[in-house]
């Protein structure tokens, strides 16, 4: 005989959503929980939405929280943050004859300028 525990999320008497561990479980009723204060301050603006479209995007804002707090600038993006943010900066370009060298000849030349100074003192 096998033993399952299965958490519910019950909303208005209502079961929304069966998980197998209760971190899931608290993380959807916890969306589920801004969804509804989300739909409660839009049904107070001066936006007039419809029923399902205050839900939808209720629900649609509390399940993007973090990049609506990235939107918000109340939060930094994450490396791994799968939107790509614009970065507008200004590059100076400096361009040169002398051509790029590797970090062998690099380290070779600095090692002869050492030697040339100390053979000038």
């Amino acid at each position: 005989m096998a033993v399952e525990s299965r958490f519910v999320v019950i909303r208005n008497g209502v079961e929304a959503k069966t998980f197998m561990d209760k971190k899931s479980a608290d993380e959807y009723d916890k969306m589920l929980d801004m969804a509804d204060n989300l739909s409660l301050m839009f049904s107070q603006s001066s936006v007039q939405l419809t029923d399902s479209a205050n839900e939808e995007l209720s629900i649609f804002l509390a399940e993007h929280r973090e990049d609506v707090l990235v939107a918000l600038l109340a939060k930094k993006p994450t490396k791994t943050s799968t939107k790509k943010s614009i970065d507008v900066s200004i590059v100076e370009v400096v361009v040169s004859d002398e051509p790029k060298l590797t970090s062998k000849a690099k380290k070779s030349k600095a090692k002869a300028a050492t030697t040339k100074l100390s053979e000038a003192s």
